[in-house]
């Protein structure tokens, strides 16, 4: 068989082509696989009341689909970053917007556009920022920050990652607690120290600008206390960031079960102080609450209140221990109804120094 003198070229094309084929659907799939496809992102409003989120991307970074939006009580909403994106979203609170024309501002986080969409403008302090870089050599860097103060609660949860993958945020309600000298009008928020004072000591800005010249204040220690997987500070990297590979991520405002675990606290204190050794039926009601709010509350919100700890298998056993209290008060009032005995979650402050807890949730007398 012959062949004609210009075949072999055509070979080495074809050969040629082929390779570079192999070669770009090989790094394409590697690209995937290595997670800097983008992360998807979901929104969810567990608020009482209508959020506002505002959405930030970095310099560099591209916009998402929208950069401001009205979430609804209830509601939720997700997006679908590029590969290698970086940027922050927070909730504006008390928004009034004009129906015609879209115009209008927020009491707080507001991004002052005049608009429901930010346009690249960032959030007028005090606001709760979620931040996040996706894709930073395949993997995620995420925190939760008050360093620009506080105006609501907020967790992230990474979804279908690897690696640590840890939830953080802020579930406690600071403005129920903040300081005077911090409060933002009638409570609506709750301003960090180099919000409020613009010391340099406080901003980390000038002589102070290193880690080993700016400490932690009186201020963000109580940041800190209440929220300690947040940062506080600057300089508050080593127990405020996070990572992951490969996740997508729920980003939650107002949290319902660590809302519920506060309001069920407060509720079986009141009734066990009241009631002492009383009919059967007021104990079981007592049984039913512990009951049904074991069942709602996540692991992670709970480990949130409770502070990081030097032993994740110490978490691990609190967290198991408030179940099976639970259940041995369930047990125990079948089999021995009227008579009423102490029960106590262990005493976390103890295992957990230095950081706010929920002590002694079931108590009773």
């Amino acid at each position: 068989m012959s062949f004609s003198s210009n075949s072999k070229p055509l070979q080495m094309d074809s050969i040629f082509f082929s390779s570079a084929l192999t070669l770009l659907i090989t790094i394409s799939s590697s690209s995937f696989i290595g997670g800097v496809s983008g992360a998807t992102f979901t929104l969810i409003n567990r608020c009482s009341y209508t959020v506002w989120p505002g959405i930030l991307a970095n310099a560099g970074s591209p916009p998402l689909e929208t950069t401001g939006f009205e979430l609804p009580s209830g509601g939720s909403r997700s997006f679908q970053s590029p590969p290698n994106w970086s940027g922050r979203f927070w909730g504006r609170t008390g928004c009034t917007f004009d129906p015609t024309t879209g115009q209008g501002s927020c009491i707080t986080a507001d991004c002052n556009t005049n608009l429901i969409e930010c346009n690249g403008k960032n959030a007028n302090p005090p606001a709760t920022l979620a931040e996040f870089t996706i894709g930073s050599n395949s993997q995620d860097f995420y925190d939760v920050s008050l360093v620009d103060g506080y105006n609501l609660q907020m967790i992230v949860e990474p979804n279908g990652g690897s690696g640590t993958c840890l939830s953080t945020g802020c579930v406690t309600d600071l403005n129920q607690q903040c300081s005077e000298e911090l409060r933002v009008g009638s409570g609506e928020a709750c301003k960090s120290a180099c919000e409020a004072f613009g010391s340099p000591e406080y901003c980390c800005s000038g002589a102070f600008a290193t880690p080993d010249t700016c400490k932690p204040s009186v201020y963000s220690q109580m940041f800190k206390a209440a929220c300690p997987r947040s940062y506080s500070y600057a300089y508050d990297d080593a127990t405020s960031t996070f990572t992951c590979t490969g996740a997508n991520y729920l980003i939650t405002f107002c949290p319902s079960s660590a809302r519920s675990l506060l309001q069920t606290h407060h509720k079986l204190q009141a009734q066990a102080q009241q009631m002492g050794p009383k009919k059967d039926q007021e104990m079981g009601s007592i049984v039913h609450g512990c009951q049904t709010f074991s069942l709602e509350i996540h692991p992670q919100e709970f480990l949130l209140l409770l502070g990081p700890s030097h032993s994740l298998f110490l978490q691990f056993l609190l967290y198991s221990s408030f179940f099976f209290i639970c259940r041995l008060l369930f047990l125990h009032m079948q089999l021995r109804k009227g008579k009423l005995v102490d029960y106590y979650i262990p005493d976390c402050k103890a295992n957990f120094p230095g950081h706010t807890c929920i002590d002694k949730i079931l108590t009773f007398v």
